[in-house]
């Protein structure tokens, strides 16, 4: 196989969805092509740390920060629930 398509394969390679005779041909070739090794090696790292980290917590207190600042910035912003009563200001009705 050619470079250009060894370098494509890298990012297969990093997530595990090559097969194994591909595998080791891409390997194999990386010997020979330092720049491959290194794409290799920092992409299959870089794929590791991605699957181990647990990701940012969206909190109730996140969404309402963001929303806050949405509002100062102006921006109409309508959810997809309605707003509980509980937060509406009933007036009494007079006849």
């Amino acid at each position: 196989m050619n470079n250009n398509l060894y370098n494509k394969l890298v990012d297969l390679y990093a997530g595990d969805e090559l097969p194994e005779e591909l595998t080791e041909e891409l390997v194999g070739e990386s010997f020979k092509n330092t720049d491959l090794r290194h794409d290799m090696v920092s992409l299959k790292e870089t794929v590791n740390i991605l699957r181990t980290d647990p990701g940012a917590e969206f909190t109730d207190e996140t969404f309402n920060r963001i929303l806050m600042r949405m509002y100062t910035k102006g921006l109409e912003v309508k959810t997809r629930t309605p707003e509980p009563d509980h937060l509406q200001l009933k007036l009494p009705l007079s006849g």
